[in-house]
């Protein structure tokens, strides 16, 4: 039904192109960019892996990506972007879709925009997932893992379907908004880990249903502060191994506030997410469970192209549970793999326009937030553990 009502709004939004005398002229070369970026990090932990085997020192963290953009009308922009990311066992650098879409402006004047955008698109959530593919955009090397997990990044980052966007703008300041219905992205191992457990691939699959992201905006004039509440309605179907056995439902709810002040040399960030998860007939009787999390984050410009970075992240996989003695109590997992504080300090030169390279220190109290796929065996970790990396980035 939902690929249906897809097909007839791109049909109707081509055929209103056609209808629409255009403003002026333009051309294919006119409108034709074409951009990229590449980066190269290095990950070394003294305990537990991440991106690769990190304890002897990890070059097994590699971004590449190239995106074209044409807009044969006014009204009109095709956009797409292929990536090749190398991140441990989670990423092995296939060539994939990272988004792909047509946008079409449906109002643009002085009070506002309103638009729709058809095809593979960015998930709005919190300040940094839309762009979180490009090391520019981010606000250090890793962005706060209790946020936005790179254990679970396909499920976060894009969904197939549609994207209704609006900007109103008033004196008081500007209000964005988006909705966004489609399918997620879980037919990957690293997703099927984080809902199913250590036993995924004995339990069976994952199949992703119509599913909801919304996130409204707040920029009051001169944009010195900004306030984002987003959050997601993801269904998922569970499609056991074994026959005769009862199929199942995932409904995973994350709920994302968001805050930030801004001066002319430094700025204060803070997030807090509630995450609601309800399990009907995966694996064992229908049970939910709510995580928490939250990260306050500054930053300091000594110039232009000289910034550094402090945070700190906390991440309760049960807010009922932070302290994970009663996960590990019926678990061969320990405790700590339930939960993560973790302390950043990073630092970041922007060499040229085009080149940039970043520094930086975690320490970290647990391993909740570890990759999965790097450390398949939760028993053999270590609680307290360190994470230097550099990265080193172009874009053109």
């Amino acid at each position: 039904m939902f690929v249906k009502i897809l097909k007839l709004m791109t049909v109707i939004v081509l055929v209103s192109l056609f209808l629409k005398r255009p403003v002026h002229s333009l051309t294919w070369k006119d409108t034709t960019q074409i951009h990229g970026f590449a980066s190269q990090g290095l990950m070394l932990t003294s305990d537990n892996n991440f991106f690769g085997d990190s304890e002897d020192g990890s070059f097994d963290f590699r971004e590449l990506g190239l995106n074209l953009s044409i807009r044969p009308t006014p009204d009109l922009q095709f956009s797409i972007q292929g990536l090749s990311r190398w991140a441990g066992e989670a990423n092995d650098g296939n060539l994939r879709l990272d988004y792909g879409f047509l946008d079409y402006s449906l109002i643009e004047n002085e009070a506002g925009t309103l638009g729709l955008r058809i095809g593979r698109v960015k998930n709005p959530l919190g300040f940094y997932n839309d762009t979180r593919d490009v090391a520019f955009t981010r606000p250090s090397i890793l962005l706060p893992q209790s946020i936005y997990f790179d254990r679970t990044r396909n499920l976060a980052l894009s969904s197939d379907g549609v994207n209704i966007y609006t900007e109103y703008r008033k004196g008081f300041g500007n209000i964005f908004y988006d909705l966004e219905v489609g399918y997620p992205k879980v037919d990957n191992q690293e997703t099927e880990l984080a809902f199913l457990g250590p036993n995924a691939a004995e339990l069976g699959k994952l199949d992703p249903r119509i599913s909801y992201i919304s996130r409204i905006t707040f920029e009051p004039t001169g944009g010195r502060t900004r306030f984002s509440l987003s959050g997601a309605l993801v269904n998922i179907k569970f499609k056991p191994a074994s026959m005769g056995t009862k199929e199942g439902n995932i409904r995973f709810r994350p709920l994302i506030f968001s805050a930030q002040y801004n001066t002319e040399f430094w700025s204060l960030t803070s997030e807090y997410a509630l995450r609601y998860s309800r399990f009907e007939d995966v694996g064992k009787p229908t049970f939910s469970i709510t995580g928490e999390s939250y990260y306050l984050q500054w930053s300091y410009r000594f110039l232009d192209n000289l910034e550094a970075l402090l945070r700190y992240d906390v991440l309760y996989q049960n807010r009922d549970d932070r302290s994970g003695d009663r996960f590990a109590a019926t678990s061969s997992a320990p405790n700590y793999s339930r939960f993560a504080k973790d302390w950043t300090m990073g630092l970041r030169w922007d060499i040229t326009s085009s080149w940039m390279s970043r520094i930086e220190y975690h320490y970290v109290d647990g391993t909740g937030w570890l990759p999965l796929l790097d450390n398949p065996r939760a028993s053999e970790t270590n609680r307290y553990w360190h994470l230097f990396s550099i990265l080193i980035s172009y874009r053109f």
